[in-house]
């Protein structure tokens, strides 16, 4: 990923579209905004007790930083699920679309939001048919499927092929940081059928998970083939990102936006 540090929020650009004109992203460090301690400084998380005045001001700085209408902007209330929204504007009088982790679009100039700390999130671009589209997995949404979710989903709202779209896997906690119970392996098998690879397990027996692998294997079993991943833990970046495990709750959110440019 490229860092871009400009004269607002700092956030990072997939290598991968930083030339293609036509869609606008970025995932968002912590860094830049407004928010005091603990969410200090580019909170975007509504329900974390940060002011909700100085969130919105975070807001508009995220939208002003790439050049987008903060009016226009969509999100849905992420409940862990694999449920994707096709997304042609606005809901008059309500703040979130619905209950959902995924959203998709092929509408110009309309911002695609979501918040992370830890969670992964993934974004969808076909160049073809012009489609963008946001999914937020954490071990969860892997599990459920959320990715391959909304790539059936682009495919069956907008006609897209599979092996046209391309995905981008950003910062979200690494395999050495995300230790996890014995319920969440079994899911893993049930989901994958096997768990080599993605999970390991230290000396004393605990099991850690790859959530990048894991959601590369969903976007691979749904056909995409262009998957570019990140790897930046959050956990171990916390000067850089909001990490619910590493700040044991107490953080803020981070923010991914994706939009077509015309």
């Amino acid at each position: 990923m490229q860092r871009i540090n400009g004269a607002g929020p700092a956030y990072y650009q997939f290598e991968q579209w930083a030339d293609e004109q036509r869609l606008i992203h970025g995932v968002f460090t912590r860094l830049g905004g407004a928010s005091a301690e603990p969410w200090a400084s580019l909170n975007l998380g509504g329900t974390v007790g940060d002011d909700p005045a100085v969130v919105r001001e975070n807001h508009r700085r995220v939208y002003a930083a790439l050049g987008l209408d903060e009016e226009r902007a969509c999100t849905v209330w992420q409940v862990h699920s694999a449920d994707t929204v096709v997304v042609r504007g606005r809901v008059p009088q309500r703040r979130w679309l619905a209950r959902a982790d995924g959203m998709i679009t092929d509408q110009p100039w309309l911002p695609l939001t979501m918040r992370f700390a830890d969670c992964a999130p993934i974004l969808l671009y076909d160049p073809v048919r012009h489609v963008a589209g946001i999914v937020h997995a954490g071990w969860r949404g892997a599990v459920r499927d959320a990715a391959g979710s909304a790539v059936r989903a682009m495919c069956a709202a907008f006609g897209c092929d599979p092996g046209d779209i391309q995905a981008g896997i950003g910062p979200s906690i690494g395999p050495d940081r995300y230790q996890v119970g014995e319920e969440v392996v079994a899911a893993v098998r049930t989901a994958f059928g096997d768990v080599d690879g993605l999970i390991r397990r230290a000396d004393d027996g605990s099991a850690y998970l790859d959530l990048w692998l894991a959601n590369r294997l969903a976007l691979e079993r749904a056909g995409v083939r262009q998957i570019e991943v990140a790897g930046i833990c959050t956990a171990t970046r916390t000067d850089e990102f909001y990490s619910h495990r590493a700040e044991r709750g107490r953080t803020g959110r981070f923010g991914a936006v994706i939009a077509l440019a015309e």
